[in-house]
C-alpha cells in the first residue's frame, strides 16, 4: 500500500510538472454504445409539479416518500397522483402479494415469463439479448400495471461465494457496462422504471445489513461504479436502490458522498433513490444525504423513518418544507416521465406470451458454456443409441421459485429431463435415476443465525439406494447424462455459501457413474463457480448452464443434440481453489465490522492474470461444436490522441465443420504505465457468427479515453502517454494475437 500511494504521488507531480498525462475530464468510462441510448427524464412538466405540491398537505407529501404497502408508495388520490406501484424482478415478474405481508394475493392471472438469471444474459456476450431481456420484462411489468421493476442487479461479483452471483452479471466492469445499459433502456421504453440495483459496493450477503466498506477512491471508480454511472449517464435509468451495506462509515441510503455528490452533482441523476428493504436507519440525515423513497416491511408502515417520524421532524423545524418537496418533485417527475399520471399513451404490455417464451429461449441458447468435450461426445449423435441415463436431481429440479428472494410464479419451466423427453426420437429410451438427494443439516448444534451468516449447511453423504439405482442406470444405458451443481434454494439472498464445493454428494456421484459408463456427460447447472477439479479431470465432456427460465430444459437438449452450436463464455473466473480468489487470498472476506478491499484493482481475472495465478477455468472461455481462427490483426492508425479513437480489425475464420458464433474479446495492456495496473483488462468484444469454412472481418472501436485510469491524488482521470499492447483472443488466457499502438 505504501509503494502504491508513492507511485500516485509521483504520478500526480508529474501531472502538475506537465508531462504528457492528458486529463479526462472524468469521462472514461463512457464508451461506444450509440445504440443503446436512454431518454432522459424531461423537466418540460415542472411547472404542473410545482402546482401539485402546493396544492398538498404536509401528510399527503409524506405518504409519497415511503411504502404504504409491500411494493407501492402512497399517492394522493384527490389531486389525480396514483400510488408508485414497484414489483421485483430478476427473473421475471413476481407473483402479486399482499398490500401488507409476503403472502401471496392468490390471483390466478399473474403468471409470468421465467427468464434466464443475469448470469446467463452475461454468459451470452450479446448486448442485444440484455436489450432483448430488458425490452420482454418491461412489457411483462406493464401488464401487471407496475410503474418500476426493480432490477436490474449490476454489483461486481467480488467473490465467487456470493449467494447472489446468479443475480448479477459479471466481475469485469466493462462487460458489466455493456450490459447494463441495453438491458435498461430496452425496459424503459415500455413505459417502465428501472430501479438499478445495489448502489453501491454491496458485494456479500454476509453481515450485508451492517458491514461497512473500505475502498480506495480508484477501486471505487474503476472497478465498482462503471456500470452504475453508465446506466445514469447513458441509459438515463429513472432510479437506483440504495444498499444495505456501509460505505467508509455511513449507511448507503443516506451516504452524501454516494447519493449527493457522485450520483446527482457529478452524473446528474435526476430520477428517484428507493431504499433496499428496510435498510434506511435515520430521518432527516437520509433525506437531506440523498434518499427520496424508503421501503421495507419489519413495522407498521406509519413507523418508517420518513413517516410519522418525518412529520413530526417538519413541525419540530428539524428539515425545511423545501428538502421535502425537493423529493416528492422527483418522484413527481419519474411518474410524469413514465406516463403513470395520465395513462394517455401508455404501453399496455403483454404477460407470458410465447413471443416472451421465444425471448427466454434466445438469451437461454447463447448463454451455454462448453467447458470440455475431448472425446466429442457432444454433439450425441444418435445412430446406435437406444438407451439414454439421465441421473441427477437437477434433471427435475424448477428454479423459478426457490430460495430467499424473488422469484416467477410461471406456468412454464422446461427441465433438462423434460427437454430431453420431448426432442429425442421415440426410440431412445431414456432411463431416471435421481442419483443424489437435496438435503439440508437439521443438527440440533448447528446455530441458525451461523447458516444465515454463512449458507446453508448441506447432508453431503449419498443415499445408497439413490447411488445403486444411478450405477444400474449408467450400466444399463448407451449414454449418461448427469445434471448436477446447484439450485436456487442453495443459492440464495441473504447468505453467501460456505466454500466452492458441490454440495449433495455430487461429486461422488459423478466419478461412480464415470467408473461404470465412461460415455458420460456431465451438465451443471449453477449461478456460480464450484470446484469442479476433480470432475474436470475424470471427465471427458462437461457443459455449464445456468438458473435458464422457462425454455431452459429445451436449450440444454439442443445444446446436447446439436440443434445449438454453443457460444456462451464464462463471465466470471472460475478459480481451482477459494484461495487463489483476490477476495480470498487477501483474507478480506467476509470481515466482521468492516471489510477493507485490499485487492485494489484487481478483481476477478484481473487479479489471475497480474499475480500468474492458473485458473480452472478463466474469464470468457467457453468452447464450441467448431474451431475459429484469428488473423491480421491492425489498427487504422500507429499513434492517437486522447480524443480520438482506435479502430481495430480483425479476421476470424471458422475452420470447422459447424456454422457457429465466437466472441472475440479485445484486451489492453500498459506495460510502462508508472502506476499499479493490472496486466491486462478488457476494453472491447463482439459477438460474430462465421459459417463453416468462411472468414469475416471484424471491426470493434476503442475509444482511447477507455485506457484512462484514475488517479486519487488529483481526483482526475488520466490516459498516459506511451506504447500500449491490444490484444485479441477468445478469453482472457487465449490471447492469439497483438499489436501495439502508441499514445501522444
Amino acid at each position: 500500500m505504501k509503494n502504491r500511494i508513492i507511485l500516485l504521488a509521483m504520478a500526480s507531480l508529474m501531472f502538475v510538472s506537465c508531462k504528457e498525462q492528458v486529463v479526462v475530464s472524468n469521462t472514461s468510462e463512457e464508451t461506444e454504445l450509440a445504440t443503446y441510448k436512454g431518454k432522459e427524464i424531461s423537466l418540460e412538466n415542472d411547472t404542473k409539479i410545482d402546482a401539485l405540491i402546493s396544492q398538498m398537505t404536509l401528510e399527503e407529501k409524506v405518504g409519497m416518500l415511503h411504502g404504504n404497502s409491500m411494493f407501492a408508495t402512497g399517492g394522493v388520490e384527490r389531486l389525480g397522483i396514483r400510488e408508485l406501484k414497484m414489483v421485483d424482478g430478476p427473473l421475471g415478474i413476481r407473483e402479486e402479494i399482499s398490500r401488507d405481508s409476503w403472502a401471496a394475493a392468490g390471483w390466478d392471472n399473474d403468471f409470468a415469463t421465467y427468464y434466464p438469471a443475469a448470469g446467463a444474459v452475461a454468459a451470452t456476450w450479446n448486448p442485444e439479448l440484455s436489450y432483448t431481456f430488458g425490452n420482454s420484462v418491461g412489457q411483462e411489468a406493464r401488464a401487471r400495471g407496475k410503474d418500476m421493476l426493480l432490477s436490474p442487479a449490476i454489483n461486481i461479483i467480488r467473490t465467487p461465494l456470493g449467494g447472489r452471483t446468479y443475480e448479477y452479471f459479471t466481475e469485469d466492469p466493462f462487460l458489466n457496462k455493456k450490459l447494463a445499459v441495453p438491458f435498461v433502456v430496452g425496459l424503459q421504453e415500455n413505459d417502465v422504471m428501472a430501479c438499478v440495483k445495489h448502489f453501491a459496493v454491496n458485494n456479500q450477503e454476509t453481515n450485508r445489513g451492517t458491514v461497512d466498506v473500505l475502498a480506495d477512491e480508484r477501486t471505487l471508480r474503476e472497478i465498482y461504479l462503471p456500470a452504475f454511472k453508465a446506466t445514469v449517464v447513458e441509459a438515463h435509468a429513472h432510479s437506483l436502490m440504495g444498499a444495505y451495506n456501509k460505505f467508509r462509515g455511513d449507511y448507503l441510503c443516506e451516504n452524501d458522498y454516494m447519493l449527493n455528490k457522485i450520483l446527482r452533482d457529478e452524473w446528474g441523476f435526476r430520477g428517484v433513490v428507493v431504499s433496499d428493504w428496510a435498510a434506511v436507519h435515520s430521518t432527516v440525515k437520509s433525506l437531506k444525504n440523498g434518499l427520496d423513497i424508503e421501503m421495507g416491511t419489519p413495522k407498521p408502515f406509519n413507523e418508517f423513518f420518513l413517516a410519522d417520524k418525518l412529520i413530526a421532524a417538519a413541525k419540530n423545524g428539524e428539515i425545511s418544507d423545501e428538502e421535502i418537496n425537493k423529493h416528492v418533485k422527483r418522484i413527481l417527475r419519474v411518474l410524469f416521465q413514465v406516463k403513470a399520471m395520465d395513462g394517455e399513451n401508455r404501453v399496455k404490455g403483454s404477460l407470458a406470451t410465447e413471443a416472451h417464451y421465444k425471448d427466454a429461449y434466445d438469451i437461454a441458447a447463447e448463454s451455454v458454456v462448453l467447458l470440455k468435450n475431448d472425446k466429442n461426445l457432444l454433439p450425441l449423435k444418435l445412430e446406435g443409441v437406444k438407451s439414454i441415463a439421465v441421473i441427477g436431481n437437477n434433471a427435475k429440479k424448477t428454479n423459478a421459485l426457490g430460495g430467499f428472494g424473488a422469484g416467477v410464479k410461471t406456468k412454464r419451466e422446461v427441465t433438462p429431463l423434460d427437454g430431453l423427453t420431448n426432442r429425442l426420437p421415440e426410440g431412445v429410451k431414456i432411463n431416471y435415476a435421481e442419483g443424489y438427494l437435496e438435503r439440508y443439516s437439521k443438527n440440533e448444534n448447528d446455530k441458525k443465525e451461523e447458516v444465515t451468516l454463512h449458507g446453508p449447511l448441506t447432508v453431503d453423504e449419498l443415499d445408497e439406494a439413490k447411488l445403486s439405482e444411478a450405477i444400474e442406470a449408467a450400466k444399463n444405458s448407451d449414454v449418461a447424462i448427469i445434471f448436477a451443481g446447484s439450485n436456487r434454494d442453495y443459492e440464495t439472498e441473504a447468505s453467501d455459501r460456505r466454500n466452492l464445493f458441490l454440495p449433495f454428494g455430487q461429486e461422488e456421484l459423478i466419478k461412480k457413474v464415470l467408473e461404470v459408463n465412461p460415455n458420460t456427460i456431465v451438465v451443471m447447472i449453477a449461478g456460480a463457480p464450484f470446484d469442479l477439479t476433480e470432475i474436470k479431470k475424470e471427465a471427458s465432456t462437461l457443459v455449464w448452464s445456468w438458473f435458464n427460465g422457462s425454455e431452459g430444459g429445451h436449450v440444454l437438449a439442443d445444446v446436447i443434440l446439436g440443434n445449438i452450436n454453443p457460444s456462451g463464455k464464462l463471465p466470471w473466473t472460475m478459480p481451482k481453489r477459494i484461495e487463489d480468489s483476490p477476495a480470498h487470498a487477501t483474507h478480506s472476506f467476509p470481515g466482521e465490522a468492516s471489510v477493507n478491499y485490499t485487492e485494489g484493482i484487481l478483481v476477478g481475472y484481473r487479479w489471475f492474470d497480474t499475480k500468474k495465478i492458473e485458473p480452472l477455468y478463466p474469464f470468457g472461455y467457453g468452447l464450441s461444436y467448431t474451431s475459429f481462427e484469428f488473423s491480421e490483426l491492425k489498427t487504422n492508425k500507429k499513434e492517437y490522441e486522447v480524443n480520438e479513437v482506435i479502430e481495430v480489425t480483425f479476421n476470424i475464420k471458422n475452420t470447422g465443420d459447424l456454422d457457429g458464433k465466437e466472441v472475440a474479446q479485445l484486451y489492453v495492456s500498459d506495460p510502462e504505465s508508472y502506476v499499479e495496473k493490472a496486466a491486462q483488462e478488457l476494453k472491447g468484444f463482439k459477438k460474430v457468427f462465421v459459417k463453416s469454412g468462411a472468414s469475416t472481418q471484424v471491426t470493434i472501436q476503442l475509444p482511447v479515453k477507455e485506457l484512462a485510469y484514475y488517479n486519487e491524488v488529483i481526483k482526475e482521470w488520466l490516459v498516459e502517454p506511451g506504447t500500449y499492447k491490444i490484444k485479441i483472443g477468445n478469453s482472457s488466457r487465449n490471447i492469439t494475437e497483438e499489436v501495439s499502438v502508441n499514445i501522444k
